[in-house]
């Protein structure tokens, strides 16, 4: 089986309830799983339809627990996708024979998708080739189809589950270079969900950056250093973290939206990542600033920003690093 449809998630969902095994909100425990569970499609023709696909494995793991325990499960993550997880890592420990499919992760995490044809066979000697590892990721369901670029599939990443899976890879990549103390780290988003103190968590992460040079790269600049915060703040689970996300015909680097199933979180945030580089003057810092306040403003004051904060206070912050150093770090009052 593929998956479930959405239609065929209501259905079940009620029939459970009409059984007595459930008193949930079968609208509201769709809305719940969407984020989660769905948007996988397994044909380009499928794209003009609805094609979108709930994995079968995690609707059941929500509703055995919304059956035994009478709410949704605290850890949305179904242990059973670990497997396919477990696959990929075997498949990229490979890398030390041949290959580079820890660059195409890479690519895939802190993009969200990447273009590639899609193969229907892996013969053995061709499963150390990075061209097909797309392809691999794409039968394992951590990537889906999302559209096209001319005659090739844009694959990307189909829900929080799997992209929790892709930022767990990164954050044990970056802890195993320079480990971190992510107790310590946990105090600090404690007190940006419930007090709205983001300055000591977010500078936590930015000194890490600095000290683990590993990681850096003066090639790829802001969009490496992204990865890495994603990376850190996906281990607090009073936000789902969206990159990227796209807000009045632009992108924000980082919104994080308040977890309000699981948790009273009372505080939400937009963050811009700017980078420059060592050599880069004071004006064109300053202006490199000025942008980044009227992008930030503008992302904002999104229609959709105040559906998506949900009530929570919003805040809005910019970071600007000078190399691997943070440079300036500051709320924009919108």
């Amino acid at each position: 089986m593929l998956g479930f449809s959405e239609e065929d998630v209501r259905q079940m969902l009620q029939y459970y309830k009409d059984a007595g095994r459930h008193n949930g909100d079968v609208e509201a425990m769709i809305a719940d799983m969407k984020p989660w569970y769905d948007n996988y499609c397994f044909a380009k023709d499928s794209l003009d339809s609805d094609p979108k696909m709930f994995n079968c494995d995690m609707v059941l793991y929500y509703l055995r627990n919304y059956i035994d325990g009478g709410k949704a499960p605290e850890q949305m993550i179904d242990p059973n996708t670990r497997t396919d997880y477990n696959k990929m890592k075997k498949l990229i420990q490979l890398d030390r024979l041949d290959g580079d499919r820890k660059s195409v992760l890479r690519r895939i995490t802190e993009e969200g998708r990447i273009v590639a044809d899609l193969v229907t066979t892996f013969p053995a000697r061709d499963i150390i080739k990075p061209e097909i590892f797309p392809s691999l990721l794409f039968y394992y369901g951590m990537l889906t189809i999302v559209g096209t670029d001319g005659q090739r599939p844009v694959l990307g990443i189909p829900n929080n589950n799997v992209r929790k899976q892709y930022y767990d890879f990164m954050l044990e990549e970056y802890q195993e270079k320079h480990n971190i103390n992510l107790e310590r780290l946990m105090d600090q988003f404690d007190a940006m969900a419930y007090k709205g103190e983001w300055r000591s968590g977010l500078e936590f992460i930015a000194r890490a950056y600095k000290e683990n040079s590993a990681v850096r790269s003066a090639i790829e600049g802001e969009r490496n250093l992204q990865g890495f915060f994603t990376a850190y703040l996906s281990i607090c689970n009073y936000y789902l973290v969206a990159p990227e996300m796209e807000l009045n015909h632009g992108f924000c680097d980082l919104f994080l939206m308040a977890n309000l199933t699981h948790y009273a979180v009372a505080h939400s945030y937009i963050i811009e990542l700017k980078y420059l580089a060592v050599k880069d003057s004071d004006s064109k810092a300053e202006a490199q600033w000025q942008d980044a306040v009227n992008q930030i403003r503008l992302y904002a004051a999104a229609p959709r920003v105040e559906q998506l904060r949900q009530g929570t206070q919003l805040h809005c912050i910019i970071m600007q690093f000078r190399g691997c150093e943070l440079e300036r770090a500051e709320e924009v009052q919108v």
